[in-house]
């Protein structure tokens, strides 16, 4: 299985749409290297920009970005709201497929030896990459900025891990550059109705895990207090893997709280908004909105999504676009620019290409394709489309159980069935357009060259295999019909009364879907050498029509009696 890793190299440089295109678009040189966003800030003077590959590919490609940036950024000329040490800040990897962060540092430190050595840029490796403790925080490592490389690259304490230890002409515009492997990191904007750094620095630090420093009578006038080194003690903030600062952005003449979620199992989103809201309103200010800097996994908005319609006791089982419009609204994400998912969602942007052509038409040209010439789609796909329409039908029966007036206290009961019901319903959808991927492997394994003895060796035993695969596909459609006929029958059994016949139809479509499969699985069972294989899922094969009817039975009686 293909290794992938994500980049994010942060540059300084926010403002020239020219610079940034050349820079962000150089990594596409690299074969296999996808670009997937390229998010500037005027105010930060600093571009965002996020891509994806191999390992390798990925590495080769930060190359040449980090040189670009090199080449067209001089930092001697930068100003911008956002901390920062060099032409391309920093430069993480994440790990995203089949990949450890183990091997993620392995790669940073690659990338690092060579930036440092060919380019002649001081290299600082922090988080997972970090060569000892103290540079683990990034912020450790580009404390004095930029101002303060000349002298920080000559302190022993903070010679870099690769590159030059001094601030030599060519250091003076590139500056200096993190590298690391880390995980995702959210980069996340709170806007305030306030002009007030200060004030918007006051909530940052009730959040962020660095807390605040702590002075004599709680008071800003008071004495720091320190311990026995005579460091500051800190008051720590509300929550773990949390960093935040107050800026005022002069582009949208507001404050902002800057946050960077290291971790989102720990610190969830959705909970840092909710927290800053209500320390904004104790110190007489008001949360208008936010922004997401960069690319975010789907988890971050679902997650949240889900949780503001747990607050207003609504059905979470609903579709994940719905859930993410939720978030995106109740989050103001869309306060200041425009919030396309389909653009700034990681998963979405990696599926961009993702070979799903029957889900994605629309009903008409499904139903034209089907009618077609062409042997698929075929009876496989539209069993499993049977199936994705009989469990849509119950998870709408749950939905409007959870709302019903006068079942309030049942919201969350039917909310549970409607999650469980849109498992099945998405297992389904992708069985729609696997079932013509299976009957395409058949046809790709007739193709294959049959000149030799090894040839035909090789294209009898793929034709097995994928002859197998085409058992096993239709086989998934009965199996998941037949298991989402557990909500049909609790929604026909104890859901609005006034919905029972969608529950009763929902039924009919599943078991319909389990039969039609079942044709698919049998006729492709004749072409199969495994007779073992053959007798056993046959076997279970007609044991799912069988309990598929009597479920059918069991629903249908019970809908006619509350007709």
């Amino acid at each position: 299985m293909k290794q992938i890793i994500e980049c994010v190299p942060n540059i300084s440089e926010g403002r020239d749409e020219d610079k940034i295109r050349i820079i962000s678009q150089i990594v596409e040189e690299i074969d296999g290297v996808k670009l997937l966003n390229v998010d500037p800030g005027k105010a930060t003077n600093r571009t965002v920009i996020t891509f994806v590959g191999e390992p390798q590919q990925v590495i080769d490609a930060a190359f040449l970005l980090i040189q670009k940036a090199q080449e067209l950024i001089d930092m001697s000329k930068h100003s911008g709201e956002h901390p920062r040490m060099g032409a391309t800040d920093v430069c993480p990897l994440v790990p995203i497929a089949n990949i450890s962060m183990e091997e993620c540092a392995d790669w940073a430190h690659k990338l690092g030896e060579r930036v440092g050595n060919e380019l002649g840029i001081p290299v600082y490796h922090y988080e997972a990459a970090a060569k000892e403790e103290k540079r683990v925080n990034l912020a450790n490592c580009r404390q004095g900025e930029y101002e303060g490389l000349s002298k920080k690259l000559v302190d022993t304490d903070w010679k870099p891990d690769f590159g030059p230890a001094e601030f030599n002409a060519s250091v003076e515009k590139s500056g200096a550059t993190g590298i690391s492997a880390r995980d995702f990191l959210v980069a996340y904007n709170i806007n305030l109705n306030t002009t007030s750094t200060r004030r918007a620095n006051a909530v940052a630090f009730d959040i962020r895990e660095a807390g605040r420093i702590k002075r004599e009578g709680d008071t800003l006038s008071g004495k720091v207090m320190k311990d026995a080194d005579g460091n500051p003690l800190k008051t720590p903030g509300l929550f773990k893997a949390v960093k935040g600062i107050g800026w005022f952005i002069d582009e949208y003449g507001v404050a902002q709280i800057s946050y960077n979620l290291t971790n989102i199992n720990i610190s969830p989103l959705h909970e840092v908004f909710d927290k800053t809201c209500e320390r904004a309103i104790a110190r007489g200010m008001r949360v208008t909105g936010s922004e997401l800097v960069g690319l975010v996994p789907k988890k971050v908005l679902i997650d949240a999504g889900k949780h503001f319609l747990k607050k207003q006791e609504r059905s979470t089982g609903i579709h994940e676009s719905e859930i993410i419009k939720i978030a995106i609204k109740t989050l103001g994400l869309d306060e200041l620019a425009p919030f396309n998912p389909e653009e700034r969602i990681i998963e979405y942007m990696l599926e961009a290409d993702a070979n799903k052509p029957l889900v994605n038409m629309t009903l008409t040209d499904f139903a034209d394709e089907t009618a077609s010439e062409s042997p698929a789609p075929g009876g496989g796909s539209i069993s499993a489309y049977c199936g994705t329409m009989g469990v849509s039908l119950g998870v709408m029966v749950a939905n409007l159980s959870a709302h019903k007036r006068g079942w309030d206290d049942r919201w969350e009961e039917f909310s549970n069935w409607a999650e469980k019901g849109m498992e099945y319903q998405r297992t389904l959808l992708d069985l729609v357009d696997e079932d013509t991927n299976a009957f395409n492997k058949i046809m790709d394994a007739f193709r294959l060259p049959k000149d030799s003895e090894e040839a035909k060796t090789i294209r009898h035993n793929a034709i097995q295999e994928a002859t197998k695969y085409a058992i096993l596909t239709p086989f998934k459609v009965m199996e998941t019909a037949y298991n989402s006929m557990e909500v049909m029958k609790a929604m026909a059994d104890f859901g609005n009364p006034n919905s029972v016949t969608d529950a009763g139809v929902g039924a009919l479509c599943a078991r319909t879907a389990v039969i039609g499969a079942f044709l698919n699985v049998k006729i492709n069972c004749g072409d199969c050498e495994d007779k073992a294989f053959v007798a056993d899922i046959l076997e279970r094969g007609e044991q799912l029509v069988d309990d598929a009817c009597a479920q059918e039975d069991e629903i249908m009686k019970i809908t006619n009696s509350k007709i």
